[in-house]
């Protein structure tokens, strides 16, 4: 009961007039965005199960055997994907040095985050949370955490050629945030990506994928009994995955373009 009250306590602390808090189905919170009218992960889904299945381990199924591993995780939202890569990496790669760079434009959404209902499983992040609402670095020597606060396309264009060997393309769905889907967009990623590196993302829609075609990334469907199916890109042949047949998809829908700046 104590338990109970509590944590209605800590939502209605974290509820505002742009966020309020939603149970998913594997039992942990995500977010609905009153701005974007969607929330922050697939409720059907769940939130840690969606960004454990759909991002960090088919990502981390292609670069585990690096001692180093970049990340870019677009966008940093309520930092599911980057807590869960601390969590998968805590526990399967326990030497390797992990860097993640997120920008997020929401900067109230990252000052109130704590107040938001997390898993157990970050329990032991909890000093992280603390650290990025407070200062946007996390560093123990081993894990590196930046969060930007601002607008990400401008944010990745001051990166390096080559500089990410994963990227979690997270953002808000194209029919409420297409600037992050674009096949321009995409070609400012392919720019930092490394050659071997593995973008994800939840979206299967066409136009998604031809944005991501259209910049030379090859297509594969990431599926599962337990998750919707999701894709996974990179400029690199994969084996992991199955590969989608674009040609025939473009066949059987010859007026499917691209999104565009």
């Amino acid at each position: 009961m104590v338990e109970t009250v509590l944590r209605q306590f800590k939502m209605s602390k974290f509820n505002d007039e742009l966020h309020t808090m939603t149970l998913s189905e594997d039992g942990s919170y995500t977010a609905y965005s009153k701005e974007y009218d969607e929330h922050y992960h697939s409720t059907q889904d769940g939130a840690l199960h969606e960004s454990l299945v759909k991002h960090v381990i088919p990502a981390f199924k292609t670069q585990k055997d690096k001692d180093e591993i970049t990340i870019l995780d677009i966008c940093f939202g309520l930092g599911f994907n980057t807590l869960a890569t601390l969590f998968y990496a805590k526990q399967n790669l326990p030497h390797a040095k992990i860097n993640i760079y997120s920008p997020e434009l929401d900067a109230s959404l990252v000052k109130s985050l704590s107040e938001f209902t997390y898993p157990k499983e970050f329990d032991e992040f909890k000093e992280i949370i603390s650290d990025l609402v407070e200062n946007g670095v996390y560093d123990n020597g081993l894990w590196h955490v930046e969060i930007f606060l601002g607008d990400a396309r401008e944010y990745i264009k001051q990166f390096e050629e080559e500089s990410f060997n994963i990227v979690y393309q997270d953002a808000f769905s194209p029919s409420v945030n297409p600037i992050l889907w674009t096949k321009e967009y995409f070609n400012d990623i392919k720019n930092i990506i490394k050659e071997d590196g593995v973008l994800t993302t939840y979206s299967i829609a066409l136009a998604t994928r031809l944005s991501l075609y259209e910049n030379d990334f090859n297509l594969y469907i990431n599926s599962g009994e337990d998750f919707r199916d999701a894709t996974v890109a990179s400029l690199s042949e994969m084996s992991e995955f199955k590969k989608v047949d674009m040609q025939h998809k473009i066949s059987c829908n010859p007026h499917a373009k691209a999104l565009r700046d």
